[in-house]
């Protein structure tokens, strides 16, 4: 009677198969620690957070003078302005800013006296100056687990005071060959013998996947000998991989030794070439966890297709590791584009499909923004001589991910908020092929963006003067025919931010008169609440120092105040605390998500919301601190 495949399953079904299987049987992947200047290429364990601010102090952003931007108010061709030396220092790009300044004035701007500088246009407050947390701000998530280090990733670690990271350790794959007909790689192999070099393709493959091979000598055909081999690599790796005796041979002993060692999921798949396979899984004393076994055809071409559809998914699960291809393509840009005409330029964006179109999101564009290049998707390429794009024109993208990727990545843009990084860090964790990106654009930047098709959500928390309503009444009138969602978010305390100890005695927004204020940028729903509060209050803003200074960000702000440029900000609980702020709480708040309601049938939408009523969100907010959670993920009425 002719020998029966143990099974005959469809490629799907066998790859589901064996992952639960080996899910079910207690798969991990291990951590290990790496010097981050090492880094490269690693799979981080865990979300990494910035230990410093980058910049840590306040720096200058050109060479030329720094001044008070204030002696050069009414500058203008007509009426230039003379500062005396006294007034003004010289700077390099990459000075701390003297005490005392808040404008730098590019040397190009400055036309040199006798002891007095001639200045024919104002400075700006704050131009020309790299703010403390410009790029990455203290406790901000600099990336989420299980995402590729690059180089510029390397470089914002770096930047941010994180000298070592926790990865995922690369995975010892075991590779034995098996033939008594195999001889070691020659020149001049004789009549009747095989040149082993699948052990080379394979190992090869293991190691683009970010895996660590380990060539073991050829086995010959016995059971005896291949069940001793065996043994030997499934003490000494985290997978192995037997390579031929897989058939249906007299010789073909590889079923038997995977039976005796461990347990045989599956034998025989309906594929061609590849139907030998065998998927199979042994449990290690030593590592107390499951260890996969592959059986793999003889034939080399047989053999890669079943590495690449059967192994390949498993190498991932060890990894934690997604494929990344270099390519190009036409995106919509989300916003207008303005370019120099003297150079070709290349600005980083994220990218994601929305309503059926690639939209991308043009990250920030500063030179020393090194941030922009961890969570850029691709590089919209400007050549010369063009002067820019507008909204909605299509742009030619060179991607820095797979399409793939790219393609299953929910758009979040709006106001920021710490949690959003802890969803997407759970989201990782429970899936780890999901991804979000997001953009830091204020509450009504949001609105915009979700009302013209450019995000899938947006975080919003902005406050009705008329009604002291939060979010609903904005919708009413931005979304009058609907085609949006309003959905639960968290309650959480806005409040001033002070140093340690609160030396100023600030108390309640009155204080904010004689004190040095840090702001947050128009549009922003924090902005417009301490705005609110103001006018209900009767203080004059202008009378307010700092009112014009502004950061995008809370944990900027708190950066800021930490670093000691600046006495208070209105900003969050959560951020304060991991500043090691004091926090004077000022006016609770509701924070929401606005969805696209068509967005609502994506899975990747779906799983948020998961999170989102989930138990280790929960846990991570009130670690966080600040939060009340009502009914998180529930739809809001509004319209």
């Amino acid at each position: 009677m002719p020998y029966q495949y143990l099974t005959n399953l469809p490629l799907e079904e066998a790859r589901e198969k064996y992952i639960a299987a080996l899910l079910a049987r207690g798969l991990k992947r291990d951590m290990e620690t790496t010097p981050t200047v090492d880094a490269l290429n690693r799979i981080s364990a865990e979300a990494i957070y910035a230990r410093i601010s980058a910049p840590h102090y306040n720096a200058c952003a050109m060479d030329g003078v720094a001044l008070e931007s204030r002696l050069t108010f009414g500058a203008s061709e007509r009426t230039p302005v003379h500062i005396k030396s006294s007034d003004y220092t010289w700077v390099n790009t990459g000075d701390q800013l003297p005490a005392g300044c808040d404008a730098v004035v590019m040397v190009e701007d400055v036309i040199e006296g006798n002891d007095f500088i001639t200045l024919y246009s104002a400075a700006v407050p704050w131009e020309h100056i790299r703010q403390i947390g410009e790029d990455i701000s203290a406790g901000d998530m600099i990336i989420p687990s299980f995402t590729e280090i690059t180089p510029a990733t390397i470089g914002a670690l770096l930047a941010c005071g994180v000298l070592q990271v926790n990865v995922v350790a690369k995975p010892v794959i075991g590779l034995i060959p098996t033939g008594d007909e195999l001889v070691p790689l020659t020149d001049s192999p004789i009549s009747g013998s095989i040149i082993e070099f699948n052990t080379s393709i394979f190992s090869a493959m293991l190691t683009q996947w970010g895996c660590t091979p380990r060539k073991y000598p050829i086995a010959k055909d016995t059971l005896l000998t291949i069940k001793s081999a065996l043994e030997t690599a499934l003490a000494e790796c985290d997978a192995v991989v037997l390579i031929a005796g897989s058939s249906a041979g007299k010789k073909d002993y590889a079923v038997s030794a995977m039976q005796e060692l461990g347990e045989v999921i599956a034998h025989g798949i309906a594929i061609r070439p590849g139907k030998p396979a065998i998927l199979a899984a042994a449990i290690s004393t030593q590592k107390k966890s499951v260890i996969p076994m592959l059986g793999l055809p003889g034939y080399p071409v047989s053999g890669m297709l079943v590495m690449e559809q059967l192994f390949k998914p498993v190498v991932d699960l060890l990894t934690g590791r997604t494929g990344v291809q270099s390519d190009h393509c036409q995106v919509e840009v989300s916003r207008r584009l303005t370019s120099s005409l003297k150079y070709r330029e290349y600005i980083r964006a994220t990218l994601g499909r929305v309503r059926g179109k690639l939209v991308a999101v043009p990250l920030n564009r500063g030179a020393g923004v090194v941030s922009s290049m961890v969570k850029a998707d691709g590089i919209i390429e400007v050549p010369q001589n063009v002067e820019g794009y507008e909204p909605g024109e299509l742009v030619n993208v060179r991607l820095l991910r797979s399409m793939e990727e790219i393609e299953r990545s929910l758009v979040i843009t709006g106001s920021h908020d710490p949690l959003l990084d802890e969803i997407a860090d759970i989201m990782k964790h429970l899936w780890p092929d999901s991804r979000i990106t997001s953009s830091h654009v204020g509450s009504m930047g949001g609105i915009l963006a979700v009302k013209r098709g450019e995000a899938h959500l947006g975080g919003v928390h902005l406050l009705d003067e008329a009604s002291g309503v939060y979010n609903i009444p904005y919708l009413r009138r931005f979304f009058p025919d609907g085609g949006v969602v309003l959905i639960e978010c968290v309650q959480r305390m806005q409040g001033l931010m002070v140093r340690p100890g609160n030396p100023l005695r600030i108390k309640r927004l009155s204080d904010l008169v004689g004190a040095s204020y840090v702001n947050r940028q128009k549009g922003s729903g924090t902005r417009i609440l301490l705005d609110y509060l103001l006018k209900q209050e009767g203080i004059d803003p202008s009378g307010i120092s700092g009112y014009a200074r502004e950061e995008y960000t809370h944990s900027s702000v708190a950066a800021s105040i930490a670093a000691g440029t600046a006495d208070t900000g209105l900003g969050i609980y959560s951020v304060a605390k991991a500043f090691g702020l004091d926090f004077v709480p000022i006016y609770q708040e509701q924070y929401d998500l606005l969805v696209l309601e068509d967005a609502l049938q994506l899975d990747a939408l779906q799983k948020l919301l998961d999170v989102m009523r989930s138990e280790a969100f929960a846990e991570r907010l009130a670690k966080l601190g600040g939060y009340k959670l009502d009914k998180p993920g529930e739809t809001r009425a509004w319209n």
